[in-house]
């Protein structure tokens, strides 16, 4: 299986403003990445399992199995897509993947969401920087950067 990049999937990044100054890069964490799609197997192994019993299957046991490869096969064909964002943020704008900008002046809201940070703007906006090991610290990055702006 090919390697995806950033270019061939979003198109070269947005560059650089004269005088933008790229402060940050935000990339996902492996970690958070495969320990989610752990939880995630976990969770739906359980609730397979209980449906299974419910139903009156004798074989309860295919449900946790078949979650866990469901997950499994899912953390291993969308890595690459994950892994290839990357978002940066500069002294003025917030720049995503397939060339998402969002202006520092025009957010209205940075929090932490689920592994994940939400971005809005006034314009309503939403952007999510997926896989953040420490949501808080970007957030608290991003509104920082903000205020100095």
């Amino acid at each position: 299986m090919n390697k995806l990049t950033a270019d061939q999937m979003y198109g070269a990044p947005a560059p650089l403003e004269p005088g933008e100054v790229v402060v940050a890069r935000f990339a996902p964490d492996r970690q958070l990445y495969w320990r989610l799609h752990a939880r995630m197997a976990v969770i739906g192994g359980v609730l397979a399992a209980l449906a299974l019993m419910i139903s009156g299957n004798p074989d309860p046991w295919v449900g946790p199995v078949a979650a866990a490869l469901a997950m499994a096969m899912r953390g291993y064909y969308l890595r690459s897509e994950i892994f290839a964002e990357e978002w940066r943020l500069t002294n003025w704008r917030l720049l995503g993947p397939a060339g998402r900008i969002a202006p520092l002046a025009r957010l209205k809201l940075a929090r932490p969401f689920l592994g994940a940070v939400q971005i809005v703007t006034q314009n309503g906006d939403k952007h999510l920087i997926k896989y953040q090991a420490n949501a808080g610290a970007v957030v608290a990055q991003i509104m920082a950067a903000k205020e100095a702006a």
